[in-house]
């Protein structure tokens, strides 16, 4: 069987977003097939990582990306007044009007490529991974003009409310842009795969008859090979990732300074201008840590090598009870405890319940927040804090590469057909 799995996301680009479809196509090349991955070739993304490198045994193709750079609109007009703001505003409105999203100029290019790579190749599956939405459409034209099967990975909602800071006109037409591509996945591609069973209701809601898979992301163990747990002289607890729409570090610092413990907080990666701010009047001092974006081996090694993790998921309704969050799986992998301020009745909640992995407290209760984070200093004051340890079969189930087993059972029964 041979694929070609279509992502924005590929090194040199880094993040969070980076990782799924890394490992889909590692490990789809580890279990034998021919796995061929097209990416952009400068996705002039924010984050770069230059220590992740393609996995070997996958055949990597470049489209050149003609799109705009990527930016933070809110930390670029954060502070700023009068004409220079005009200015800025004015700058960043071009990207705007792009629909579904500012990445769709990249598709100019790749479904050449793609439709090339996939006659020349002889593809029996084309696998795109979303976000950024835009990526479907490649699998949609390329299925047309090929005939090729088509499977859509989406990774994030299409539909629910991004939290765009822009304006509501511009809000509303690209909302109305992402239903269609939303529509167009659940009419046409041969096969959709979501990361949680919310997001495949979605695309059942459009499309009672599409075949819809959940294929959650799943725990690197092997990322950790190597990677020490020192004991430290003070509790260190941390969070890897950045922030955005309504995730919130706000009420766990608040928590942080409220108690009487000497915990050191170190957050690692994008720290919001505005929360940076606010957090000085806390005067927490040396008892705060804010680490610029780093790599993910070195995002990796701070989590192996703290007290306990820290994982903050908000209370945004009914969608927010089941979040898609792969640093969980990171967090999970990395074997120490995790405090999980998280929608108690969600499925990350679940999640740690069952690989008794840490303490589950309401996201945005910072008296509960504080008591917890008390009672792990606490058990790290006795040397009672170690590492956690989940059932060999629950390790098993939750493995990345039990994933793209999965993965590979939905391929091979649509070439089969």
């Amino acid at each position: 069987m041979r694929v070609l799995l279509s992502s924005f996301y590929f090194p040199p680009a880094g993040g969070g977003g980076v990782q799924r479809p890394l490992k889909f196509a590692a490990h789809l090349s580890e279990l034998g097939v021919e796995t061929h991955v097209l990416a952009p070739e400068d996705p002039r993304w924010i984050h770069r990582d230059e220590e992740l490198a393609p996995p070997p045994g996958v055949v990597l193709h470049r489209a050149r990306y003609i799109g705009p750079r990527g930016r933070k609109p809110a930390e670029e007009l954060r502070g700023v007044t009068g004409l220079e703001l005009i200015a800025r505003k004015l700058a960043l409105t071009p990207r705007r009007l792009l629909v579904p999203d500012e990445d769709v100029p990249w598709t100019l290019t790749a479904v050449p490529t793609a439709t090339r790579i996939v006659r020349r190749e002889g593809i029996d599956v084309l696998l795109t991974t979303s976000p950024p939405s835009s990526i479907h459409l490649v699998g949609a034209a390329v299925k047309r003009l090929t005939g090729v099967r088509w499977v859509a990975d989406m990774r994030d909602s299409m539909v629910a409310n991004p939290d765009r800071p822009i304006e509501r006109l511009v809000t509303r037409l690209k909302e109305r842009e992402h239903e269609r591509v939303a529509r167009l996945v659940a009419r046409y591609a041969d096969a959709i795969v979501a990361v949680t069973e919310t997001i495949a209701a979605e695309a059942r809601a459009r499309n009672a008859g599409a075949n819809v898979a959940v294929i959650p992301n799943g725990c690197d163990f092997e990322d950790f090979e190597g990677l020490e747990h020192r004991a430290g002289s003070r509790f260190r607890i941390t969070h890897t990732g950045s922030f955005f729409g309504a995730r919130d570090p706000r009420p766990f610092l608040t928590a942080l300074a409220e108690s009487d413990t000497d915990v050191v907080a170190r957050f690692a990666g994008d720290f919001r201008g505005a929360d940076r701010e606010w957090v000085e009047q806390l005067g927490l001092d040396d008892r705060l840590e804010l680490h610029p974006y780093c790599s993910h081996r070195r995002a990796l090694a701070l989590q192996r090598d703290s007290e306990a993790l820290l994982l903050l998921l908000p209370e945004v309704g009914a969608r927010g009870r089941d979040v898609p969050s792969g640093k969980l799986y990171e967090y999970l992998a990395a074997r120490r405890p995790i405090l999980a301020a998280v929608p108690p009745e969600g499925t990350a909640a679940a999640l740690v319940r069952e690989a008794e992995a840490g303490v589950v407290v309401a996201p945005g209760d910072v008296e509960e927040m504080r008591s917890a984070l008390g009672e792990l200093y606490s058990r790290w004051q006795r040397n009672a804090l170690g590492d956690t340890e989940m059932p060999a079969a629950l390790r098993e189930r939750l493995s990345r590469r039990a994933r793209a087993e999965e993965l590979i059972a939905l391929l091979e029964g649509l070439v089969a057909r």
